[in-house]
């Protein structure tokens, strides 16, 4: 099983290098055609070959951070590179289609002259290496069951709207002289980057303000734990994800003060067993009696103190 597991790991990593090796180079060529064919539509497929080569980026990255271990400066590990580099790639996809959409506004009103046999050219060619991505990485790697690899994967289907996209707008400014064409092509594109610029930012600085996971419902988290037989009442409740695919969990259990050491590690381990199945991976739990104090409010209500240092004399 663990060698499969390393298997798999490996061959991702490999397919995703291939990948971003081949987006990243391709990507140069359409940023020098755009400017060179002066075509906005194909600049703006270059910015959402650029969101996916970040994707991709990332996706490499994570597996390269996850496996180095935690240390005192780090207690959780490097995983949270992987949130971090995604704010910056939404922030960056944010501000490429705001950029290119106002270009595009200023290119409706007085439209350049645009080389479409050339802009065609370069934008077939983009599809093309879009297809060839795609199929390694269906082929190579897993996209179905692991998550960084399967939004690397649909970042690259998407892109191919891009370029289909100016291939349209170039076959309309060389068949019917339609010159809005290109800049309609990139405001297209430009609005599907910036959506997936906003969608990456939010779900990324929701993770880093330690929201609750998208996947996990609180209600059937807190029922799971109080049918556990034992359990009385829970407080201090935290749920929240520290990378993609390991939701962590924090709670404070009232249980009878008759129980033993080896009871209550029999309790623990069946409510992680539960949590396991609600997509909860790491499960911290303190167990109290009830003479402990507290407040009867599941979440937690405690506000942050001055330290004495803090404090002016």
């Amino acid at each position: 099983m663990g060698q499969e597991h390393n298997h798999s790991h490996s061959a991702n990593k490999k397919t995703l290098t291939i990948s971003l090796v081949i987006i990243t180079a391709y990507m140069a060529v359409e940023v020098v055609g755009g400017f060179l064919t002066n075509s906005l539509a194909l600049l703006a497929d270059a910015g959402h070959m650029l969101s996916d080569a970040i994707s991709l980026f990332i996706a490499l990255m994570a597996f390269k951070f996850s496996s180095k271990i935690a240390d005192y400066a780090k207690t959780y590990g490097y995983k949270r590179f992987e949130i971090l580099a995604a704010v910056i790639n939404g922030a960056t996809l944010i501000l490429i289609s705001g950029y290119i959409i106002y270009e595009a506004i200023e290119r409706f009103q007085s439209p350049p002259e645009i080389q479409s046999s050339g802009m065609l050219i370069v934008a077939f060619i983009g599809l093309l290496v879009n297809i060839l991505v795609a199929w390694i990485m269906m082929r190579g790697a897993d996209v179905k069951e692991n998550l960084n690899m399967r939004g690397a994967y649909l970042h690259v289907i998407s892109d191919m709207l891009g370029s289909v996209g100016a291939i349209i707008a170039a076959l309309l400014i060389m068949f019917f002289g339609w010159g809005w064409a290109d800049p309609l092509a990139s405001i297209i594109v430009s609005v599907l980057v910036l959506r997936s610029g906003y969608l990456v930012t939010k779900s990324s600085v929701h993770v880093l303000m330690e929201g609750t996971p998208d996947n996990i419902e609180i209600e059937k988290v807190t029922e799971e734990i109080l049918k556990t037989e034992g359990v009385q009442a829970i407080h201090d409740l935290h749920i929240w994800t520290i990378t993609s695919g390991l939701n962590a969990l924090t709670c404070h259990a009232v249980v009878d003060e008759q129980m033993t050491i080896g009871q209550s590690e029999t309790l623990l381990r069946k409510i992680e067993h539960e949590l396991e199945h609600l997509g909860i991976n790491h499960v911290t739990i303190q167990l109290e009696t009830p003479q402990h104090q507290h407040d009867n409010s599941i979440l937690c209500n405690v506000k942050a103190v001055p330290s004495a240092h803090d404090h002016q004399h």
